[in-house]
Parts: structure tokens; C-alpha cells; sequence
């Protein structure tokens, strides 16, 4: 397990290290950069071509680059290039909301989608399950903006239940309610997904050999669904969860837009439309190491739930 999770560690920093130079060979090629920006309509080339030397972007993108990565090493990253502010201290803002919507869809997740498979599991065939599972597979049809409208217009508009969205909130945990329904609309398609796995995995698991061998001990059958269906069902969902986990820090871009939640996501979307080449950089740092480790955690829990299964090979 050791040697492994090494190999994933090495490979991960290798990956991560192929996704900054790739983010940023494509913010170069996008038309106009920074200094542009901050010169606002009608600019001067002078003004421009003093912006761009103040800013360094008039030395060459390997140069750029290279001073970047050696910044990074020593825990830099650098300055914004719109309003000069750390860039560290720019995705510690913008994680706080994208961290709190996660960890509350997550708390909520994971039960859920628990329960949900195994009832469906439970009562194979029967009403319950295709009733838990036609409407698992209509919501998960449905595209996540195409659900936040609705949901805005249900219970925010029509019925004045909820804020439609945060703007005007000076926390979002003063005003808890303006969580609901971003939360709720987060958890519509993955919950849909890892119920269904859920259920699929307790159903392969009670026709396996082992599950029959504990039954003929006489085993209770609570004792054998907890105990031994339920781990080797939920390992293939962990690799599933650490997708959604990695898909919720990176931001939901669509959701935060539309419930104005400042979260890294939208950090994300205004930097790239700024230019702001070492925010973006940053929050492509911040992404790609997030999603080795979730994926490296996912594995090895895998592993430990099912060592006998190729789950995480």
C-alpha cells in the first residue's frame, strides 16, 4: 500500500506540474492580456506598453513561466496582476464559500445515497425500486442550470421559502437559508449517480460466494448486509464520491453564478476574463492537487474496503 500510494504521489506531481504549463499556454494564446484590461476603453499603446513592463508581461512566456514555478516552490504565488493583491490570499477568500457548499453537499451525500440504494436494492423489482430509480435517472437527465432556474422559480419566486440568491449577505453562515437551495440543486445528479451505484454494488455483492458462504454460518441478515454487503458495495461509489468531491471544490461554476455565491469557480470565470494569468495559475494548482489527492484518498479506501476486488487497479 505504501509503495503505491509513493507511485500515485510522484505521478500526481507530475500531472499537476503538466496542467499548470498546459493552463498556461492556453492563457497565452487567448487575445489581449492584463495590462488591456486594466487600461479600460480607448487605451493608449503607450499606456499599454507601460502597464505591460510594470506587470512583466513584456518579457518572454518561458521567462514568465520558470519565475513562476520557482516562485511556487517556496510557497509564492505571486501578485495579481489586477489590484496587486496576494494571490494566496485571493483563493483563500473564494475557498471559504466553494469549501462550505462542499462540505455541506457531502454531509448530505453520502447517507443519502446510501440509503437510497440500498431500499432500491432491498426491494429489487419492486415499487420502491423503480420508483427510486426512474426518478434517480429523470433528475440526473436534467443539467445543473436548467435545475437552479427551477428551483429558484419554485421555491425562491413563487413561494418566498428562500433567498433566490446571496447577493446582499454579508456571510453565508449568518444567513443559513440562502445555503438551501444551491445545496439542494449540488445534490440532485450526484446523488442520483452513487444511489445507483449503491444499489448495483449491494446487489452484485449479495450474489457473491462469500455472502452466501456467512449466510450459511448463520449469520443475522443485518449482520451480513452491514457487515459484508455493504463494504464491497460502497468501494466502487468511493471512487465515484471522490469525483463528485473533486467536481464540487472545483467550484460548480454554473451554480455559483446563478445563486451569486463568490466561490472559487466564479474567482475563476473573472480572472480568466481579467487575464489575470497567476490567479489563474493558482487556482489551477489549487484544482489539480485537489483532485490527485481525493482520487489518491478514493483508492486507497477502496482498497481497504474491498482489498480482493480490483476497484482503484
Amino acid at each position: 500500500m505504501i509503495r503505491y500510494a509513493t507511485r500515485r504521489v510522484l505521478l500526481g506531481v507530475v500531472q499537476v506540474g503538466l496542467v499548470i504549463a498546459l493552463v498556461f499556454v492556453l492563457t497565452e494564446a487567448l487575445p489581449g492580456d492584463a495590462a488591456v484590461t486594466i487600461a479600460g476603453d480607448n487605451p493608449d499603446p503607450a499606456v499599454i506598453a507601460l502597464l505591460r513592463a510594470q506587470l512583466g508581461l513584456d518579457q518572454p512566456a518561458w521567462v514568465r513561466l520558470g519565475e513562476w514555478f520557482f516562485g511556487v516552490l517556496h510557497g509564492d504565488f505571486g501578485r495579481s496582476l489586477v489590484g496587486s493583491r496576494p494571490v494566496a490570499e485571493i483563493i483563500a477568500a473564494a475557498a471559504g464559500p466553494t469549501l462550505l457548499l462542499t462540505a455541506l453537499t457531502l454531509a448530505l451525500l453520502v447517507p443519502l445515497s446510501v440509503l437510497l440504494g440500498m431500499l432500491a436494492a432491498h426491494r429489487e423489482g419492486g415499487c420502491l425500486d423503480r420508483v427510486i430509480t426512474s426518478s434517480t435517472l429523470g433528475l440526473y437527465s436534467a443539467p445543473e442550470f436548467a435545475m437552479a432556474i427551477l428551483v429558484v422559480t419554485v421555491f425562491a419566486v413563487q413561494l418566498g421559502w428562500f433567498p433566490p440568491t446571496a447577493v446582499g449577505s454579508s456571510s453565508l453562515l449568518a444567513q443559513p437559508a440562502v445555503l438551501v437551495l444551491p445545496v439542494l440543486v449540488l445534490l440532485l445528479r450526484p446523488i442520483c449517480s452513487l444511489s445507483r451505484l449503491v444499489r448495483a454494488g449491494v446487489l452484485d455483492a449479495q450474489r457473491a460466494e462469500y455472502v452466501r458462504h456467512v449466510r450459511r454460518l448463520g449469520l443475522s441478515p443485518t449482520r451480513v448486509r452491514f457487515a459484508h454487503v455493504l463494504p464491497n458495495a460502497v468501494a466502487p461509489a468511493v471512487q465515484q464520491l471522490a469525483r463528485t468531491s473533486d467536481w464540487l471544490i472545483g467550484g460548480v461554476i454554473v451554480v455559483e453564478a446563478i445563486f451569486a455565491i463568490p466561490g472559487m469557480g466564479t474567482t475563476l470565470v473573472d480572472a480568466v476574463a481579467a487575464r489575470d494569468l497567476p490567479v489563474i495559475q493558482g487556482l489551477a494548482v489549487v484544482f489539480a492537487t485537489t483532485t490527485v489527492l481525493v482520487n489518491l484518498a478514493a483508492d486507497i479506501a477502496a482498497r481497504v474496503l474491498a482489498p480482493a476486488s480490483e476497484v482503484g487497479r
